[in-house]
């Protein structure tokens, strides 16, 4: 009974901006991090960014300093604020959320993914 919306993919050029959000709704009471990955043709999906509820955040080494990552925990939406952005930046991207369902269990969610293309 959850879904994720991502929404604000598209194509931009070398050095250009992209704001990714991604809404949750349905049955989810708490949620503990939420999160980016993306994937590229032929490659693993990989952590772009994630923060956790507190508000810690974690980027991957090679969006440090471009990306941003944020969240509205009222809203239960998470945001990416992607700039300088890089042609190796072309993957589809991903939401995540981690929904808390015990003391220690919790639940993965996956957004159905929006595509980012950097290209001139």
């Amino acid at each position: 009974q959850v879904q994720l919306v991502e929404s604000g993919g598209g194509l931009v050029q070398p050095g250009g901006s992209l704001r990714l959000s991604c809404a949750a709704s349905g049955s989810i009471f708490s949620i503990d991090a939420m999160g980016w990955y993306r994937q590229a043709p032929g490659k693993e999906r990989e952590l772009v960014a994630t923060i956790t509820s507190g508000g810690s955040t974690n980027y991957a080494d090679s969006v440090k300093g471009r990306f941003t990552i944020s969240r509205d925990n009222a809203k239960n939406t998470v945001y990416l604020q992607m700039n300088s952005l890089k042609p190796e930046d072309t993957a589809v991207y991903y939401c995540n959320v981690v929904a808390r369902r015990g003391l220690i269990r919790t639940i993965d969610y996956w957004g159905q993914g929006t595509q980012v293309t950097v290209s001139s």
